[in-house]
């Protein structure tokens, strides 16, 4: 039986058009695009379609910000959180739900003197404006994310931006998006940030390429020189057949939003129901209108996160564990901690993409109620 890939939060696989499109460059319009000749020309062709794609899937179509390509989503969150840090005095705030992504950003920054504050969210997982807000007297960069990866859980974005604005109109305010672009509504015109960072693996597109959505009135401290390439923010070759496919994964993601959004719902509601009716003792950790539709997070009774992870894989179900405390090989999770997962409990996490059918969560869901009905009676023996 052909492998059952439901850890699409972690990794989407490339689509078809995309790959297409990719190697479609390569062969074609090798130049370098800062090269002023046709070669170069092409290459700058394709760079600009894609600028245009992506920021028509930020909702940005008139360029109130622009593109800054990356090798991923870590190099334009580092790019943004230590790039204005050096310009913009005052406290880091963070989250407590950060991706490692930020949080170790804010420790390196915190060695280097600067003041580090991190807002918890309440028990549900969303974190209140307002105490983002409180947080943020005298801050030089604020970030948050806007879809926590390990949970799904959406924040409320828009409004935690509105009301840092209104205690520290002066500070840098950072977007990660890693898991929102294509799975929630996302207008960067209207949200109010100054930059929100992207990641093309997660959206069907080639890993090593990212992008950071930059207000123009927005400063940030390169994190090297070179050749003055992007405007001076990231020097180097620019990769115009990745960043092409990236233009194209967010188009694609952003237009089958509604239809995907419909789906994933649907996929998880049947695997759920496919549980319960088979006795498996999970408990969905995030609610529907609380969630992205591509990630569901199941707590799993008294079963290891690490046993639960392992078993699956031999088995040809591929998905994401945690657990609230330290666990074999997995370390505890503080975000699964602040929601009240019981310690003895597991977590699972299923994620969708494109490409995830009803017969794959069907399948899973009769070897994951297999799996955890095996692992519970070894626990209970």
């Amino acid at each position: 039986m052909p492998a059952i890939y439901l850890d699409n939060a972690a990794s989407t696989r490339v689509s078809d058009e995309v790959l297409a499109l990719v190697t479609e460059v390569m062969r074609t319009s090798w130049g370098n695009p800062s090269s002023q000749h046709p070669q170069g020309a092409a290459a700058r062709g394709h760079l600009e379609t894609a600028r245009l794609r992506l920021l028509a899937a930020l909702g940005d179509p008139r360029g109130t910000g622009e593109i800054v390509w990356t090798s991923g989503c870590s190099e334009a969150n580092a790019l943004a959180v230590l790039g204005a840090a050096r310009i913009h005095p005052g406290a880091i705030v963070i989250s407590t739900l950060e991706h490692p992504a930020i949080s170790t950003l804010a420790d390196r920054l915190a060695t280097e003197g600067h003041e580090v504050r991190r807002v918890a969210p309440g028990r549900d997982g969303v974190l209140d404006p307002e105490a983002v807000a409180a947080a943020c007297e005298g801050a030089g960069v604020v970030s948050i994310i806007a879809v926590q990866n390990e949970l799904g859980i959406v924040q409320p974005i828009a409004a935690i931006v509105a009301a840092v604005r209104a205690r520290a109109p002066g500070a840098h305010i950072h977007i990660d998006a890693a898991q929102a672009l294509g799975k929630i509504a996302l207008d960067a015109t209207t949200l109010g940030a100054d930059s929100i960072s992207l990641a093309g693996h997660k959206l069907h597109a080639p890993k090593g390429v990212g992008a950071l959505w930059l207000r123009r009135s927005a400063k940030l401290e390169p994190l090297w020189v070179g050749g003055g390439q992007q405007h001076g923010l990231r020097g180097g070759t620019q990769d115009a057949p990745n960043a092409a496919g990236l233009g194209l994964a967010a188009e694609r993601a952003v237009a089958a939003l509604p239809k995907q959004r419909t789906r994933w719902l649907e996929l998880a509601a049947t695997l759920i129901a496919e549980l319960e009716r088979r006795g498996v003792p999970i408990r969905q950790l995030v609610p529907d209108h609380r969630r992205a539709p591509h990630i569901l997070a199941l707590a799993v009774e008294a079963t290891p996160a690490s046993a639960l992870r392992n078993v699956l894989s031999s088995r040809g179900v591929y998905v994401s564990t945690g657990s609230a405390c330290a666990d074999g090989d997995t370390k505890p999770s503080s975000v699964l901690e602040a929601i009240g997962l019981a310690q003895a409990d597991g977590m699972v996490r299923l994620s969708f993409a494109h490409d995830t059918t009803l017969d794959d969560v069907m399948q899973a869901a009769t070897i994951l109620a297999d799996v955890i009905a095996g692992l519970s009676s070894r626990t209970r023996g």
